[in-house]
């Protein structure tokens, strides 16, 4: 059975802001709390989790914001595995969970080495377009 990645969104136009759900993992290396999506190779660090998760809002926030106004975004998301389709809409697809441990070093490193766990959060970020 597949374990598929976790990516959906929800656009708000009344509140400005994108709502999307990712898996997180979370572990502790060298006294910091680490957020980490391996769906999107993004990762943040804290003092304690509250703070690296915002951390990590924060660049996710920068890094669509920069690929969307560099018009990349489609390009960096199949570079991560990700199945996009050439549609008005656009639907994104994350790749699953054991593609992301045969071609992402870093998520395999934590995988295997630490001590995580694995959450589905959903974040609403402002939008971008």
């Amino acid at each position: 059975m597949k374990n598929k990645g976790l990516f959906t969104g929800e656009w708000s136009s009344d509140t400005h802001t994108v709502r999307i759900s990712l898996p997180l993992i979370f572990f502790l290396e060298d006294n910091a709390n680490i957020v980490f999506c391996p769906a999107l190779d993004i990762s943040a660090a804290g003092l304690n989790e509250q703070d690296a998760l915002q951390a990590f809002r924060e660049s996710i926030s920068e890094y669509l914001l920069y690929t969307t106004r560099k018009g990349t975004l489609a390009k960096d998301l199949a570079a991560y595995g990700w199945k996009v389709k050439k549609s008005r809409t656009r639907k994104m697809t994350p790749p699953d969970m054991s593609y992301l441990l045969q071609h992402n070093d870093e998520f395999n490193r934590v995988f295997n080495t630490c001590n995580y766990r694995k959450e589905n959060h959903t974040l609403e970020l402002p939008a971008i377009a």
